[in-house]
C-alpha cells in the first residue's frame, strides 16, 4: 500500500509515519525539513498545489496531517496553511484519483466555549470556533468533508488533546511554567477533560485508512475515554516531570480577561513566541470537554490500548532517563 502523510515534523505525525513504516507501507511524507525517517519524502509547503500533486502520485491513500497549530499569528497564516492546504490535498488526490483521504481535525472547530459533557462529533462552525487555529481547522474539515464523494472516500478525526513523550504542544508548556512557579490552576480545577495518549492517535489514525472506504463521509472525535479532572491531569503531568504541580488558583472571568489583554500585546506587538495565556486556553482548562467514544470505536474498530496510567508511567520514564542523560 503507498500512503502520503502530510506534517510528519509533529509528535503525532513522526510516531504515525514509524507505525505505517513497521507495517510495510510504502510511505512519502511532505512537511517543509527534512524528517529522517528513511522513507521518500518530498519538501515542500503543503500549501503548494504542485508540490502537493506530486507527491501524492501513484498514492493509494492520503493521511492529511499538515497544519498551523500556534495560537499566534496572524489569520493569514493559518488560513494558507489549514485552509489552502486542505485545499491542495483535495484537488491533488482529485487529479491523481486517490481513493481514500484521512483528514485530521481537531474537536475545536465545533468547541463555541460551552461545556462539552459526553459530547459526540458535533459539525465543524468557523462561525463559532474559538481563535484563529480552530477557525481555521473547521473551514478546512468543511472543505474535506464536502469533497467526500464515491471517487474520494473522505474521513475526518479528531484526536483530542494528544500528548506523550517529547510532546511540545501540551506537555512541555506545562512543565516549564511548573518548574518556574508559573502553573496556576484556572477556575476549580475540577473540569472533566479527556486526553489522548499518542499511541492511541496513532492507532486511530491507522484505524481509520482501513475503515475509511467503508464508512467514509463522517467527522469522528478520539480519546482515551478516561476524562479526569483538570488539576489531576496537570498534577500527574508535572509528577511525571519531577517538577512541582499546579499552585494557586485564578478565577475564570480574570484569566479570561488576562487571556485577552495578553493577545493584544503580543499581536500588538508582532510577538511569534506562545503567550503565556491567551483566551482559548482559558476556556480549555476551566471547562469540561469530555467525549462519547461509542461510535467512534464502535465505526473504526478501535479502542485504545494505552490507558492514562500507563501513558503517565511512560512520561515519567522518558522524563528520567532524559535526566540520567543529561547527568552522564
Amino acid at each position: 500500500m503507498r500512503v502520503l502523510l502530510t506534517g510528519a515534523g509533529g509528535m503525532l505525525g513522526r510516531a504515525t509515519a514509524r507505525a505505517l513504516l513497521a507495517e510495510g507501507v510504502a510511505l512519502t511524507v511532505l512537511q517543509r525539513r527534512p524528517s529522517g525517517l528513511g522513507c521518500r519524502e518530498v519538501l515542500a509547503d503543503v500549501a503548494d498545489p504542485l508540490a502537493v500533486r506530486q507527491a501524492a502520485a501513484g498514492q493509494h491513500a492520503v493521511l492529511h496531517l499538515a497544519a498551523k497549530v500556534d495560537v499566534v499569528g496572524p489569520w493569514g497564516e493559518y488560513e494558507r496553511t489549514n485552509v489552502g492546504g486542505t485545499r491542495a490535498v483535495i484537488a491533488a488526490c482529485h487529479d491523481n484519483r486517490v481513493p481514500v483521504l484521512v483528514h485530521v481535525s481537531t474537536p475545536a472547530v465545533a468547541h463555541a466555549g460551552r461545556a462539552l459533557v459526553g459530547a459526540g462529533a458535533g459539525p465543524a462552525d468557523p462561525s463559532r470556533a474559538r481563535g484563529h487555529y480552530a477557525r481555521s481547522k473547521a473551514l478546512a474539515e468543511l472543505l474535506a468533508l464536502g469533497a467526500d464523494s464515491p471517487e474520494l472516500a473522505v474521513l475526518a478525526v479528531r484526536p483530542h488533546l494528544v500528548w506523550g513523550p517529547g510532546d511540545t504542544q501540551l506537555v512541555a508548556p506545562v512543565v516549564h511554567r511548573a518548574g518556574t512557579g508559573r502553573l496556576p490552576l484556572i477556575g476549580s480545577g475540577a473540569a472533566l477533560v479527556d486526553t489522548t495518549y499518542v499511541d492511541n492517535a496513532v492507532d486511530a489514525l491507522l484505524a481509520a485508512l482501513r475503515r475509511c472506504p467503508d464508512v467514509h463521509g463522517q467527522a469522528l472525535v478520539v480519546s482515551n475515554g478516561e476524562p479526569r479532572p483538570v488539576a489531576e491531569i496537570l498534577s500527574r503531568v508535572c509528577r511525571a516531570a519531577g517538577v512541582p504541580g499546579p499552585r494557586g488558583r485564578v478565577p475564570f472571568p480574570v484569566a479570561n480577561a488576562a487571556g485577552a489583554v495578553i493577545e493584544t500585546v503580543w499581536t500588538g506587538l508582532g510577538r511569534r513566541s506562545t503567550p503565556p495565556l491567551n483566551r482559548f486556553l482559558a476556556e480549555q482548562l476551566a471547562t469540561a470537554h469530555w467525549f462519547d467514544q461509542r461510535h467512534t470505536r464502535e465505526v473504526l474498530r478501535w479502542r485504545p490500548r494505552v490507558s492514562l496510567a500507563d501513558g503517565f508511567s511512560r512520561l515519567a520514564e522518558h522524563y528520567a532517563a532524559a535526566s540520567g542523560h543529561i547527568s552522564d
